[in-house]
């Protein structure tokens, strides 16, 4: 009887594992196919039944790719959106999390509420009214409507993952860094910051990918050709070229290569700080 519970255990375990890894098949056949297609001749784009493996692999395409069109200031646009814009996230969603975490006062839990709530609501519900004020102080084609809402605290989703994290820190660490002589930001900024190192890191790589790969914004909000960030410049190259499948998909890996990085390089940090925040509520 034993063998036969450990042999069904066994063997759902390797169903599992099965399907799983049909499943990481199915999700990776499009980036296959992307950077196939980014490796390829002209005439080769459209063979069917396709080439997975292109031979001969073009490996100019990535240099012609990068030539077409202004990539690396598009690059350098997008850097700078998505590391300002961090910043401020990432700092501010912190504080608001310790208030709600740490400090006690009248009506704090429905006023954390209320911002949770703020999560069902639709971003092209606020678009017109938010693009009329930046209009309305000249912010249309700078980067300021894509950066600076970021310092006014972060987003609820940020703010809900950090407070579920903050909350798992004993309190009485708190109340021994108060008897030492700490002020509350000094509680914050000396205890709290360096042990939430995995909560920390997972609404980063959230908040980098994110920006990394917006379209809307710089959409709605940038004009000029010299201010396009890489995604939407990746646009702007297939509306002009009409457009050219393998320079387009080369761009398009350069694109995710450093989202793909990211994650590969920090994900302990990433699974440590989405498992942990979901322990406390």
């Amino acid at each position: 009887m034993g063998i036969g519970k450990a042999a069904r255990k066994r063997l759902g375990q390797v169903m599992v594992i099965l399907i799983l890894s049909a499943g990481a098949v199915a999700v990776m056949i499009p980036f296959f196919w992307m950077l196939s297609t980014s490796l390829k001749g002209e005439a080769d784009i459209l063979t069917f039944p396709p080439d997975w493996i292109p031979r001969p692999a073009y490996w100019d395409n990535y240099v012609k790719a990068v030539t077409v069109i202004p990539f690396f200031n598009y690059l350098k646009n997008t850097l700078t959106v998505t590391v300002v814009r961090l910043v401020g996230t990432v700092l501010t969603s912190a504080l608001v999390a310790y208030g709600f975490a740490r400090l006690r006062a009248p009506g704090l839990d429905t006023l954390f509420l209320i911002v949770l709530s703020t999560m069902m609501l639709p971003g092209q519900v606020t678009l017109i009214p938010t693009f009329i004020i930046f209009s309305k102080i000249d912010w249309i084609d700078t980067f300021l409507p894509l950066v600076v809402p970021a310092y006014f605290g972060g987003g609820a989703f940020n703010v809900f993952l950090l407070r579920q994290f903050f909350m798992t820190i004993p309190l009485e660490m708190d109340d021994a860094a108060r008897i030492d002589g700490c002020s509350y930001f000094g509680v914050f900024w000396r205890i709290i910051v360096p042990l939430s190192a995995p909560a920390l890191a997972t609404v980063s790589i959230f908040n980098v990918m994110w920006s990394w790969n917006e379209f809307m914004g710089p959409l709605i909000y940038l004009q000029s050709t010299s201010k396009f960030t890489l995604a939407l410049g990746l646009n702007f190259f297939r509306d002009v070229y009409n457009p050219t499948w393998n320079l387009l998909m080369a761009n398009s890996v350069l694109l995710l290569l450093p989202c793909l990085l990211l994650f590969f390089f920090a994900q302990r940090l990433f699974i440590q700080g989405v498992v942990v925040t979901g322990i406390k509520g």
